[in-house]
């Protein structure tokens, strides 16, 4: 049987709910899934919205009720098969009598996989890959994560035009504009952790915080502020030891290896792994995104770029191991968006990491 123009739409639904959990469900993937009673008709619908909150189908299901008996549930990620914090999606599906289940991306994840396996015993048709390509851009952080056991890293910066990120005299507050900055908020909270490091730290003493520009209100939700300080530099009073978000000061003896004295970018990102971090933002100074791309860890770069032109000044990137154009850093240029006055441009590395 194939895809029927109601399990189309159902799915494009579905991609369209697992947004809403981006920024909450970590170290879980972000999921939506719609019910189709045996009609093709929406029954229930639902999403992941928190680690140890109920799976999307589990939401979806209790939306339906026995209306999901015969009928088809449309999921973005293959329904889980482990009892965690919550019990087995592929148990509840089964109990609620579904006939069908459309998915579209198999999960790489060796704990929760074989969901698909178990539908199929249980007498359950399976289908997997509808819009599979659509599902697995929105899930991108936790499924790169699962595959490289590292978060998946998205670089932020914000320069002039001619790259740089600071004026001659040091100043760079504020090289973009406020909408950018409101924009950066937004990024912000949807990633597990902000990275930065020690010399941002002690130029600029900032709070890395998600918050409302225009009066100051902190988010609900906090990501973990991070930061790279491979000699204990990070002074007592500084905003970032503030009580506003959960920080992690990140010393060379901490992570136990260490880059010419430095903390190790690769061991850093695999221990914040450990911690539950699926997705963090770098918006530490040209040094730390040198050692990050250096490394092949940048997963991401989102740019800000200001209409205007320094001439001098620090740049935007330190030395990431280019030392010929053939040894450029390729990237493919994916979207581009005016922020109020500024350009912002979202590229991904051409070659992986």
């Amino acid at each position: 049987m194939g895809i029927s123009p109601a399990e189309d739409e159902a799915m494009v639904r579905a991609i369209a709910l697992a947004a809403r959990g981006l920024g909450t469900t970590s170290p879980n993937p972000v999921v939506g899934c719609v019910i189709l009673d045996e009609n093709d008709q929406v029954v229930g619908e639902g999403f992941h919205a928190y680690a140890g909150g109920p799976h999307a189908e589990i939401v979806a299901l209790a939306q339906a009720g026995e209306r999901a008996r015969g009928g088809t549930a449309v999921v973005t990620l293959e329904p889980c098969n482990h009892t965690g914090r919550t019990g087995p999606c592929t148990t509840a599906l089964t109990n609620a009598g579904v006939r069908r289940v459309v998915a579209s991306v198999a999960d790489p994840d060796p704990v929760g996989a074989g969901g698909a396996r178990a539908l199929h015993d249980a007498g359950i048709e399976v289908v997997l890959g509808l819009r599979g390509a659509e599902a697995a851009a929105g899930n991108t952080a936790w499924l790169t994560a699962v595959q490289r056991h590292r978060p998946y890293l998205i670089w932020k910066l914000a320069a002039t035009l001619d790259g740089r990120s600071t004026a001659a005299d040091g100043t760079s507050m504020w090289i973009t504009s406020e909408e950018s900055r409101s924009d950066v908020h937004r990024l912000r909270s949807t990633v597990d952790a902000v990275i930065l490091g020690v010399g941002t730290v002690l130029a600029d003493d900032p709070r890395m915080t998600v918050r409302n520009l225009r009066d100051g209100t902190l988010a609900i939700r906090q990501p973990l502020r991070v930061v790279v300080d491979s000699h204990g530099r990070t002074p007592a009073t500084a905003r970032v030891r503030d009580n506003a978000a959960p920080t992690w000061v990140v010393t060379a003896a901490e992570v136990g290896s260490t880059v010419d004295g430095q903390v190790d970018p690769g061991a850093l990102l695999r221990a914040l792994y450990l911690r539950g971090v699926r997705s963090a933002l770098l918006e530490g100074g040209p040094t730390l995104a040198g050692s990050m791309l250096s490394a092949g860890l940048v997963d991401r770069v989102v740019a800000y770029l200001a209409p205007k032109l320094l001439g001098g000044g620090a740049p935007a990137l330190g030395p990431a191991g280019v030392g010929t154009l053939a040894d450029a850093v390729e990237l493919e240029i994916v979207d581009v968006t005016m922020i109020g006055p500024d350009l912002r441009v979202d590229a991904v590395p051409t070659r992986e990491a």
